[in-house]
């Protein structure tokens, strides 16, 4: 009796264990969409970036498939192999391209497929679609290095520039020191304002020459006519709103 208790016990104790394996392997199956209909696509990169096989393939930022494979074709060329999901086959086009992008700040690298133009024709299974190369973290470093480096360089071209004039060395710092310089630059634009002044005096004085008052007369009819054109016109578009 004690062995065929145990029997049962031991039946029912694996029985439950496969229930739960089956359960395990479904959930995985649904998440990583093993039991849906697959296609392949192909596409080629010079550096992959860290792009790794089980890696996650989005389109439109919706996750579509997964790496299947990445190859080393030669010293240029890297083939990835990505397995989508067959019901997004009619969206991706023959002018997609592919881009190797990160999932978040410090995240894993995922591959991403961009929308085609409307007019292209839907992609084929196991054909190959153009790619983007990848930035890489040390070129944006090094970039921003050079850009540095510039910045310092002119800010210390700058800094000598400024001491210089204080110090009235220099074309500009002698110009911007010397009292002899300013006060003839003082005297040039009071010399200005006299002109002007002057000139003023002499436009007012040619108004009322008998010889010149018919010219100013005309240029003040033409003036008065082009004020009453404008405010007619302005009239009309308020009139027409």
């Amino acid at each position: 009796m004690k062995t065929n208790a145990y029997k049962i016990k031991l039946g029912i104790f694996v029985t439950f264990g496969l229930l739960i394996l089956f359960v395990i392997i479904f959930f995985i199956g649904s998440n990583q969409n093993l039991f849906r209909s697959k296609f392949e696509i192909n596409t080629h990169f010079r550096n992959v970036s860290g792009l790794q096989i089980g890696g996650e393939v989005r389109f439109s930022g919706i996750s579509v498939g997964t790496i299947e494979n990445i190859e080393i074709i030669n010293d240029s060329t890297v083939n990835v192999t990505a397995l989508l999901d067959q019901h997004v086959k009619k969206f991706i086009k023959q002018d997609s391209k592919a881009s190797i992008t990160a999932s978040g700040v410090i995240g894993d690298k995922i591959l991403m497929i961009s929308q085609g133009s409307p007019n292209s024709s839907e992609i084929k299974a196991g054909a190959s679609i153009k790619s983007i190369e990848p930035v890489e973290f040390d070129d944006i470093l090094s970039s921003i290095k050079i850009s540095a480096e510039n910045a310092e360089v002119i800010t210390d071209e700058l800094a000598t520039m400024l001491i210089d004039i204080n110090e009235g060395e220099g074309t500009l710092g002698k110009l911007l020191n010397d009292e002899d310089v300013a006060k003839d630059m003082e005297q040039t634009m009071e010399n200005l304002r006299q002109g002007s002044k002057g000139l003023q005096q002499n436009m007012e004085a040619a108004k009322h020459n008998f010889l010149l008052r018919g010219y100013f007369k005309k240029k003040e009819r033409e003036k008065e006519k082009a004020r009453k054109e404008a405010e007619e016109a302005a009239k009309k578009q308020a009139d027409k709103k």
